[in-house]
């Protein structure tokens, strides 16, 4: 059961980024959501055959009590209706967070729920350029449109699902030896660029930059003629951007500087003043989960822009205690990894929090994915160091003793 279940959870990962791209109606929902069904379903078996649980780490502790603190909101909020939704939400979303760190047992593990995410950012990136391809096709679709997404998908969210791709992709170019797998790396770090471009996201191109930064820097490490030939390529890849992409949609990419002097980001200054206000009204236990609009007066179709801002005015500052005590730990358990790994999970973070800065990521299950991967690679930097650096940097391991061997093993073969 638990190798029926990992295999839920890998195609879990895989369908996170496209979730919104194949809906089945319902009572099902969308495709991420049938997976995640489908994985628990699997998983609560598989628990019960093995008798016993993973013990959880502080981390997952402190996501339980966030998640009963939050359904606990239920009692006091200005919006009930909306507080059980995002109950129902929250619990298909936070539960990711618990299935990794259960089923994910090795190093291997680990890098096969990468290489499942880096493939689903691929099948975003690939809508985004069809459906941009198709309106192309069409002039008079395509009047006065300078914004592409994947169909049914936000094209902010598609900006922020493909930029956490950017460190994972460097890092399994780093870390795989098969050609056909590093190829597929490879070749995301182009594609998604040019697809994360196309959304026009100001929020997501930055974001993107800070991961092509980091992703560079984890290429450079011990590779410093990657640099070189990276320099070579980019005029080429600067040349092709500005062919390809309509000039509309960089002139609004082009907007960024402004919009940080002197603009209202959007109207986003706007709303996070009545985030402001919505909190001051009920500062230590909030207003309830998914509240914001309505205790902020905003209509429902807004949303805070603003991760922080998003958790306070609902949870109070109760609930934020808990979410910073959650990112603590994530911090501390991507420092205790070592070499590309470290790069690349701390790359991830620092693309999350600034992705968090103008979007309300706490309901995203990108989000509690990169918390279950941080997590286990702390769990494993601590028990399997060496297994972590013969799966991510290609050392060999000092010591070959004990069961870590067919981790290392799994890991040169399939790589």
């Amino acid at each position: 059961m638990r190798r029926i279940a990992w295999g839920f959870l890998l195609l879990f990962a895989f369908a996170i980024p496209w979730e919104y791209s194949l809906e089945l109606g319902e009572p099902w929902g969308n495709i991420a959501r049938v997976a995640g069904v489908l994985t628990l379903l699997a998983a609560i078996p598989a628990v019960l055959q093995a008798g016993k649980l993973r013990t959880p780490s502080v981390m997952l502790w402190l996501v339980l009590g966030l998640y009963l603190y939050l359904c606990c909101s239920y009692f006091w909020t200005v919006d009930q209706a909306a507080t059980l939704e995002k109950m129902r939400g929250y619990f298909q979303e936070m539960m990711i967070a618990w299935l990794v760190w259960e089923f994910a047992g090795s190093a291997a593990d680990l890098r096969d729920l990468m290489r499942a995410y880096v493939a689903g950012a691929w099948v975003l990136a690939i809508l985004t350029l069809a459906s941009f391809a198709a309106l192309q096709a069409n002039p008079t679709s395509a009047v006065d449109q300078i914004r592409f997404a994947a169909e049914g998908q936000d094209p902010n969210d598609v900006a922020r699902f493909l930029d956490l791709g950017f460190p994972f992709a460097a890092l399994l170019l780093n870390s795989e030896r098969g050609w056909p797998a590093r190829l597929l790396a490879l070749g995301y770090l182009p594609v998604g660029l040019v697809a994360v471009l196309l959304t026009a996201s100001r929020g997501g191109f930055l974001a993107a930059v800070v991961a092509l930064a980091g992703s560079a820097i984890l290429l450079a490490v011990d590779h410093p003629r990657r640099v070189v030939a990276g320099a070579m390529a980019l005029p080429a890849i600067l040349a092709g951007v500005w062919f390809s992409i309509p000039h509309e949609t960089l002139e609004r990419l082009a907007t960024i500087p402004e919009q940080l002097q002197g603009g209202d980001l959007n109207q986003r200054l706007n709303i996070w003043t009545l985030g402001w206000k919505a909190f001051e009204r009920a500062p230590v236990f909030g207003s309830g989960v998914g509240s914001f609009t309505t205790a902020a007066g905003l209509s429902q179709l807004d949303t805070a822009h603003n991760t922080a801002l998003s958790i306070v005015v609902g949870g109070g500052l109760c609930a934020l205690s808990l979410v910073v005590a959650i990112a603590v730990f994530a911090v501390q358990a991507a420092l205790q990894t070592h070499g590309s790994l470290r790069l690349a999970l701390g790359t991830a973070l620092v693309v999350w929090m600034t992705s968090s800065l103008v979007s309300t990521l706490e309901e995203s299950r990108a989000t509690w994915l990169l918390l279950g991967v941080i997590a286990v690679a702390g769990r494993l930097a601590a028990e399997e160091r060496e297994d972590l650096a013969a799966c991510f940097d290609g050392l060999p391991k000092s010591a070959a003793t004990g069961p870590g061997d067919a981790h290392d093993l799994s890991c040169r073969l399939v790589g």
